[in-house]
């Protein structure tokens, strides 16, 4: 029994279930303590140079790119579906994964640990409508600074500290993550 804002409320944990999903209960019945997703929106990433993030499988890239008004609507590999996931610790960010859809095709971003070094790569398949523990396919949403409440940074969720980001390769701005080095840096390349 918890006392919260003058208001009593009942949570006791009821069972383990699978996938070792730990499920609380109240009185509307059972709630699971993992990421189940809550809501879709669709959405287009820019970075700090109003470039758009164009994802390109077959050649295993992600890169943002300077796109005219009849690419964008014609649209191929810059339309994200942003999943939104309902969490128990809110402080962490908002968790969200992406998934995008290319010809018949459907590929989600995730983080995978290469040669030591943490990268991102689009796999291909859907994004878990919940999942149970942690994730490589889950990301933070965070507000980019607080003056920057349109602009939004994204954290992996296996890497505490490391945000996606652009770095410059030749003529690309390719996608990758990037460690903070502070916790107060404000770092543009990873503003979107």
């Amino acid at each position: 029994r918890v006392k919260m804002s003058g208001e009593e409320i009942l949570v006791w944990a009821v069972e383990l279930g699978e996938n070792f999903c730990l499920y609380f209960a109240d009185d509307d019945g059972l709630e699971c303590d993992a990421f189940c997703k809550e809501k879709i929106l669709h959405r287009v990433l820019r970075n700090v140079n109003s470039q758009l993030l164009v994802v390109r499988p077959d050649l295993n890239v992600a890169a943002f790119e300077d796109v005219t008004d009849q690419e964008i609507k014609s649209g191929n590999g810059m339309h994200f579906n942003i999943h939104y996931y309902k969490t128990t610790t809110p402080s962490a960010g908002m968790p969200v994964a992406f998934s995008i859809q290319i010809e018949d095709k459907t590929y989600y971003m995730c983080c995978e640990k290469e040669y030591g070094k943490m990268i991102v790569r689009f796999r291909e398949g859907e994004v878990p409508k919940e999942i149970p523990g942690e994730s490589n396919a889950i990301f933070f949403k965070k507000t980019f600074t607080s003056c920057s409440s349109r602009a939004f940074k994204f954290e992996c969720s296996l890497e505490q500290g490391m945000f996606l980001a652009f770095e410059e390769e030749g003529c690309l701005r390719k996608l990758i993550l990037k460690k903070l080095q502070r916790e107060d840096e404000v770092d543009e390349t990873m503003k979107i």
